[in-house]
């Protein structure tokens, strides 16, 4: 996944590490040769639009949320069909209240008379504060946190691992990011949440708490839930 950074020092464009404590909390609790943390692809503001999130400064904020008014301002210009015309207002009274487009609400038929358009704020907006800018670690796991995506974790063996995903995919579409065949021979999902997984002390005493759930294909996956995937080969 894509987050564009924008007007926040310290982080450097390029891959970056979500460096989220709860992994931290896992490898001490399970034994594996290394820990490797969620990976995000970090760009700048001419990426903007191919972003699934924007982490941004209070103070550029504004000049966004201008640039989707004066988007909107050249669509109204140009006669838009009616249904398309009143998305368009509802946007701009939004924009004006200095909201993005991200938290207007929307309905699926206003999205559709809108499908083609191209708005900045049209994805999630994460707002950076100036007391945040000397943790920047810290300022990205919260950008992932409010950018759409969670991890579930894999434990043991060769690597502990947190695998961001999609908020909203099943354990079935969760397992082909690990590997497209679990995802074709999929069976079940051996689950734990990370709350009981801590709770209990690791894997194998959550297990014998009875903390361990079977899932099947429809279950949807919960942030920093502890998956084990059993699929035909």
């Amino acid at each position: 996944m894509k987050i564009c950074v924008i007007g926040v020092p310290g982080i450097p464009l390029g891959k970056h590490n979500i460096k989220d404590p709860r992994l931290d909390q896992a490898h001490a609790l399970a034994e594996a040769k290394k820990k490797v943390y969620a990976q995000v692809d970090v760009v700048g503001e001419d990426d903007a639009l191919d972003a699934d999130a924007i982490l941004v400064c209070r103070d550029r904020l504004l000049d966004l949320l201008i640039k989707d008014m004066e988007f909107i301002e050249t669509r109204l210009s140009r006669d838009p069909a009616t249904d398309e015309q009143a998305a368009l207002l509802k946007l701009q009274a939004h924009l004006e209240s200095e909201q993005p487009v991200f938290t207007a609400g929307l309905g699926t038929a206003e999205w559709q008379a809108l499908t083609g358009h191209g708005f900045l704020t049209s994805k999630p907006v994460i707002i950076a504060e100036p007391d945040e800018f000397a943790d920047p670690e810290a300022l990205m796991v919260r950008a992932f946190m409010g950018s759409g995506y969670i991890c579930f974790l894999t434990v043991g063996g060769p690597e502990n691992r947190a695998w961001p995903i999609r908020r909203g995919l099943t354990a079935a579409e969760a397992a082909g990011n690990i590997h497209t065949d679990l995802q074709k021979g999929f069976i079940r999902a051996e689950v734990i949440a990370f709350s009981d997984f801590i709770a209990a002390g690791g894997e194998t005493e959550a297990k014998r708490a009875g903390k361990q759930r079977l899932e099947m294909k429809p279950y949807v996956v919960q942030d920093y839930d502890l998956l084990n995937i059993r699929a035909n080969k």
